[in-house]
């Protein structure tokens, strides 16, 4: 007779990029969605017509030469801190931010997770976005209808 014993949790990291083409939820939940999965929580960080009072017309993304490998070793961190978890079902991650010239309405960032449940669903994709955007070196170029532009993130 066999035995159940429990599998090794199984992260797996479907996507984790810096991307100059567009990205978008949709493309995120449809790599991440299995047939294991009870839950996938999404998150996109969009860009706004408003800043600080001001009208923004657009946005550029700049990295900094490490920032591929920075974005992958922050997802990597996160899925090792988590395969210690007593939980054991799978979980997928995929995670992208873009670079470049972006227009009001478009996704900068992009987080999905799947996992069995919403709440491991939703803190490893709460925390993915949160570490994505602390450590990865991402500065936002912003343009306002006055004319004027400012950095944002350029001291961090």
């Amino acid at each position: 007779m066999g035995t159940d014993i429990a599998p090794e949790p199984r992260f797996e990291i479907v996507h984790a990029v810096l991307s100059a083409e567009p990205i978008s939820v949709e493309q995120a939940i449809a790599a991440v969605e299995s047939d294991t999965a009870g839950a996938v929580v999404s998150f996109s960080g969009v860009v706004r017509n408003h800043d600080g009072g001001k009208a923004v017309e657009r946005l550029s993304y700049s990295a900094h030469p490490t920032a591929h490998q920075v974005m992958a070793d922050v997802v990597a961190q996160l899925v090792a801190e988590h395969a210690g978890d007593e939980r054991r079902e799978p979980v997928r991650i995929w995670a992208a931010h873009r670079v470049g010239m972006l227009e009001i309405g478009d996704p900068a960032l992009v987080c999905a997770v799947s996992a069995s449940h919403r709440g491991q669903a939703f803190e490893v994709c709460s925390e993915l976005v949160d570490r994505i955007k602390a450590q990865v070196p991402i500065w936002k170029e912003q343009f306002f209808s006055d004319g004027s532009v400012e950095w944002v993130g350029a001291g961090a």
